[in-house]
């Protein structure tokens, strides 16, 4: 876990994707995608069901770890409208443990603008905490101090000739975008241009690795 700055507030971000807001105790995830290799599987494209049962775990794994009372999940948790009806009933368990225990906010996104009902928690489209915005999609004409999700960044570097990619946090001095959380998920790389636009300006890419915080300035 490691502690950064971001519009006034001390922030930490984690190896697992996650952001831990200290002085509310509170675990911020995003695009969690549940359910997407079911949604692919009904398509004909066999994956392994596991996704959602994976990503809860190591989402139960960080709560415990941090002492989360508060859940933030910044929109695309389900993969389609339909994802949360076709939870299995060990993933449904698991998750309803997890919204039951803490305070669990579900932010809506563009690939979930409705959320199953029973599963626990509260939905909003937006919010605003203590002077930060949480919303699913980066809003470029909004000054105020903004996380977000929904376009999965990845930093690809070369190492020793061989090109490596890893999820990253893409932030500005009001802006910072969460990696994808989910077990099954892509990434967008970190300077691609629509990503850049989504932040209105000059922007870095944040790798937290151990106790450091490694930062890549994005060229536009």
């Amino acid at each position: 876990m490691v502690p950064f700055s971001f519009a006034g507030h001390e922030l930490a971000a984690l190896p697992q994707g996650a952001l831990f807001w200290r002085a509310r105790r509170a675990l911020l995830v995003a695009d969690l995608h549940f359910e997407k290799a079911s949604w692919f599987a009904a398509r004909g494209q066999m994956l392994p069901p596991y996704d959602s049962l994976a990503t809860l775990s190591e989402l139960t794994a960080l709560v415990a770890a941090t002492g989360a009372r508060e859940v933030w999940c910044l929109g695309d948790s389900f993969h389609d409208a339909d994802g949360g009806a076709r939870l299995s009933g060990d993933a449904r368990t698991a998750l309803r443990r997890l919204t039951d225990a803490t305070c669990w906010t579900w932010v809506t996104g563009n690939h979930d603008p409705a959320i199953t009902p029973g599963l626990g928690g509260n939905a909003v489209d937006e919010a605003e905490v203590d002077g930060l915005v949480l919303r699913h999609e980066a809003d470029p004409a909004d000054p105020r101090p903004e996380l977000s999700g929904h376009f999965h960044p990845k930093l690809r570097v070369r190492v020793r000739g061989r090109s490596v990619a890893r999820r990253c946090f893409v932030a500005t001095g009001a802006k910072l975008i969460l990696p994808a959380f989910g077990a099954l998920t892509g990434g967008l790389d970190a300077a691609h241009p629509e990503i850049l636009r989504a932040l209105g300006g000059p922007a870095e890419a944040l790798v937290p690795v151990e106790d450091r915080l490694l930062r890549f300035p994005l060229a536009a």
